[in-house]
C-alpha cells in the first residue's frame, strides 16, 4: 500500500487540454500521471446522485481514488444552534454525494472560534461532529469517512491539536492534515523533517498507527500575514513561502505510510500533485 496523489479540481491545464466536462476528469488524471482527485462542493453540493454514481465508475475503471470536499460554508462550532442544524444537513447532502460516487472521506472544515474561545468552540464542533455521525448511520452512510480539516486563519478552530481532539471522537474520523494552513497558522514553522515529524508523531500518539498510515493530507505553499495566518493559496514555483514538500515525501516513504495527498496549490493543482508523486515514488526505489 502506497501513498496516492491527485488534484482539488482542476489545474488550469484542464481546459487548456481540451477537456471542459466533469465527466473527462478521470482521462485528464491519468494523463497527468496522478491516482487520486478531490472532487469540489466547497459552494454548494450541485452534483445528483445519479451523475455522482457515473463519475465514481470512470473513476474507479481508471484506478483514481476519490474523495469529496464539503461547502465551505459549514460550522461545526457556531454559537447559533440553527447553523449547526443546517451544517450536520450539509455534511449528511456531502456524503450522499460521496457515497454515489464511491468516495469514502468528505473533508470537512471546522468553523470559526472569534466569539467564544477556542475551548467553548470545540465543544460545539464535537457535539455537531456527533450529530452529523448519527444522522449518516441514520441513512445508512456509516461507511462514509468524515475528514475535519486544520486551517490556516488563526482565528479559525483547526490546529493540529484541535482537529486530533475532533477525531477521538469516533474511529470513523480521519483528519485532513492540511500542511500548508498549519505552517501559515503558525507563521511558516515548519522547516523541514523535524517540524513533519512532530506532525506525524502527533497523529499516531493520538489517533493510533492505522489512522497514521492512512490520514488524508492536503498540501500547497501558502502565502500568510502575522496577524491572520493564511492570505492566499501559491504554487510550488513561489520561492518566498512554504512549505517545502521533499522533507514530508521523505519520510512518508521511510515510515512506509500511505495517505492520500491532495494538492491545492493556485492553478497547477495538478502539476504539483504530480511533482510530489514523482519525489516520493524516487524516495521507494
Amino acid at each position: 500500500m502506497t501513498a496516492k496523489f491527485g488534484p482539488a479540481g482542476n489545474s488550469q491545464s484542464f481546459q487548456s487540454m481540451g477537456y471542459n466536462h466533469t465527466i473527462q476528469v478521470p482521462e485528464y488524471i491519468l494523463k497527468m500521471g496522478l491516482d487520486a482527485y478531490e472532487y469540489q462542493c466547497g459552494h454548494g453540493v450541485r452534483i445528483g446522485e445519479e451523475k455522482a454514481a457515473e463519475f465514481g465508475e470512470k473513476c474507479r475503471g481508471a484506478g483514481i481514488t476519490l474523495s469529496l470536499h464539503s461547502p465551505y460554508y459549514i460550522s461545526l462550532s457556531s454559537v447559533e444552534e440553527s447553523t449547526r442544524q443546517r451544517s450536520v444537513g450539509y455534511i449528511l447532502e456531502a456524503a450522499v454525494a460521496a457515497s454515489a460516487m464511491g468516495a469514502e472521506r468528505v473533508v470537512v472544515h471546522s468553523g470559526s472560534c472569534s466569539k467564544i474561545s477556542r475551548g467553548e468552540a470545540l465543544v460545539l464542533a464535537k457535539d455537531t461532529l456527533q450529530k452529523a455521525l448519527l444522522a449518516m448511520d441514520e441513512q445508512g452512510l456509516g461507511h462514509v469517512r468524515l475528514c475535519p480539516e486544520t486551517m490556516g486563519k488563526i482565528n479559525q478552530l483547526g490546529t493540529l491539536e484541535e482537529v486530533l481532539e475532533l477525531c477521538s471522537l469516533d474511529e470513523r474520523l480521519l483528519p485532513t492534515v492540511d500542511f500548508g494552513h498549519l505552517n501559515a497558522r503558525t507563521l511558516g514553522s515548519i522547516k523541514g523533517k523535524a517540524q513533519y515529524a512532530a506532525i506525524l508523531d502527533a497523529i499516531g500518539d493520538r489517533l493510533g498507527e492505522e489512522r497514521q498510515k492512512s490520514f488524508h493530507a492536503h498540501f500547497s505553499k501558502i502565502e500568510y500575514t502575522e496577524r491572520g495566518g493564511e492570505k492566499q493559496h501559491l504554487t510550488f514555483a513561489d520561492t518566498l513561502f512554504g512549505p517545502q514538500y521533499e522533507p514530508l515525501m521523505e519520510l512518508i516513504a521511510k515510515r512506509s505510510l500511505a495517505p492520500t495527498f491532495i494538492c491545492e496549490s493556485a492553478g497547477t493543482q495538478a502539476e504539483d500533485a504530480k511533482a510530489m508523486k514523482d519525489c516520493y515514488h524516487a524516495l521507494l526505489s
